[in-house]
């Protein structure tokens, strides 16, 4: 009896084991970029190892990290005891760059790949009955339309006309699902108003005001937010096809209060083109500036980003516009570092300790976002989230990430 529970508890450890092999192997991603001179943070377990062509990957005796010195494409596989090859990831090594934080508030136009379905309703045809057309068509709030029988779709007006031209009959429609381009067919319905419709609300673009982190002077990038933009309908990212980072006017501040966040009311109406934004991520907006000078950048403040080991908890500041134009530095303090945390935009914890920055705001506000940390004499990261419950604190996003992102822009 003793042997079989013996040799049970074995099978079940040696199942654990190699659960957690499969578990940290498929946690390791195909592709991952570093900066010139940055260790590779993967997190393996025993056995694991990191290989690579002979003087690319060098291992430190004292702490086990890895540093791969040559700048461009790598590849580095991954074996068990160097002897059972488990996969490749693609090292891409980029060059040491420098930026300006800048701290401006400004406006933020997206204009998304089709048109996103927010909401479902039902429609009252000509004849007084109630339908639901998109019923069983498969289609569900956050998916986006691409086509309606196969003609590309790129606004809520494309997809009004294409809609009233169908006469009443079947049309096909592309839309994508979770990443998954899908087909279906729905019959739309006359409305008493001369009209057809599917049921469906939709939108094809976003607005709002946020902080513009930092500017790269070798490339003329920027990346602003530190966290993406999302659909306040359906809390998906926005999958845009373009977007415009423009001049705001900042109309009040609304401070904010432990259980209640503040915000900047701003307007992005009738104001001036600073640049284009060509990719929404969860780390923050990128795009190309075209007028420097609406930003009023102060071209002496470059200045080198961060690596994460230099990152320290501490006294730290930030940049923002809380007064139109205005940029001013405020002091806070950053409790905790997440240092290999590849993976959300909460790299950091912080704390806002300016008095004048508290009198003014609460503490972090929307708006803020973006908001741009120096240590140091360095660029460190961006303002990203708010604690609900703690209007002082909140979280933030390493620099490297960010920039990483801008390098990933075409």
């Amino acid at each position: 009896m003793y042997k079989k529970i013996f040799s049970r508890v074995v099978i079940f450890i040696f199942l654990c084991i190699i659960y957690i092999y499969i578990l940290v192997i498929e946690a390791i991603p195909e592709k991952i970029t570093i900066f010139e001179g940055e260790d590779i943070s993967l997190k393996t377990f025993f056995g694991i190892t990191l290989n690579a062509e002979e003087n690319v990957l060098t291992v430190s005796a004292n702490t086990g990290q890895k540093t791969i010195h040559t700048i461009g494409n790598e590849t580095v596989s991954v074996s068990l005891f160097d002897k059972l090859f488990i996969k490749n990831v693609d090292v891409s090594v980029l060059p040491r760059t420098t930026v300006i934080p800048v701290g401006n508030i400004a406006g933020v136009k997206l204009y998304t790949n089709g048109v996103l379905v927010v909401g479902m309703s039902e429609i009252e045809g000509e004849d007084r009955k109630t339908y639901k057309p998109y019923e069983n068509s498969g289609i569900e709030e956050g998916d986006t339309i691409v086509k309606v029988n196969d003609t590309m779709i790129y606004s809520t007006d494309d997809l009004i006309e294409k809609i009233n031209l169908s006469d009443g009959e079947n049309v096909n429609i592309q839309y994508i699902h979770e990443e998954e381009t899908k087909e279906c067919s729905i019959r739309p319905v006359k409305t008493d108003e001369d009209e057809y419709k599917l049921g469906l609300w939709v939108r094809d673009s976003a607005a709002g005001v946020g902080t513009v982190t930092f500017y790269e002077p070798s490339t003329q990038r920027f990346g602003a937010l530190g966290h993406g933009i999302t659909d306040i309908d359906t809390g998906d990212l926005l999958n845009i096809a373009s977007g415009e980072f423009v001049t705001a006017q900042i109309l009040n501040i609304k401070k904010g209060e432990d259980g209640n966040p503040g915000k900047i009311q701003g307007t992005v109406e009738e104001q001036d083109t600073i640049g284009k934004i060509n990719k929404n991520t969860e780390f923050g907006i990128y795009g190309k500036i075209e007028d420097l000078s609406s930003l009023n950048i102060d071209m002496t403040k470059e200045m080198e980003v961060a690596m994460r080991d230099e990152i320290q908890t501490g006294k730290a500041t930030i940049l923002c516009s809380l007064d139109n134009q205005t940029v001013k530095e405020y002091e806070i303090e950053i409790t905790k570092i997440y240092k290999e945390n590849n993976y959300n935009n909460k790299s950091m914890e912080i704390k806002i300790t300016d008095k004048e920055l508290i009198e003014k705001t609460g503490g972090i506000i929307q708006g803020m976002s973006g908001s741009p940390i120096i240590q140091n004499g360095k660029f460190v990261g961006a303002v990203t989230h708010v604690f609900v419950d703690s209007a002082t604190e909140g979280y933030a996003v390493f620099g490297d990430l960010m920039l990483k992102q801008s390098k990933e822009v075409n």
